[in-house]
């Protein structure tokens, strides 16, 4: 999970998904982007995270109530 988010400067929740975290595949230029940025909470199962906030990657970082660091 850490490539994913290498541009942020803060860790990111260990609770945070998103589609293309079960399955990869190589780039076909023939095939549009699907657009991978749809994210839900693994707690709750939605888009809203335990403390009814919005689950993104900007949100989901140390100090929020929910926030699950490293294993």
């Amino acid at each position: 999970m850490a490539g994913r988010f290498k541009g942020y400067e803060h860790e990111v929740c260990n609770c945070l998904r998103w589609k293309s975290l079960f399955y990869e595949s190589l780039p076909d230029p023939t095939v549009p982007p699907a657009g991978d940025e749809n994210y839900w909470c693994a707690l709750t199962q939605r888009i809203l995270g335990p403390d009814e906030q919005l689950v993104e990657p900007e949100n989901c970082k140390l100090g929020r109530t929910c926030f699950r660091g490293g294993f």
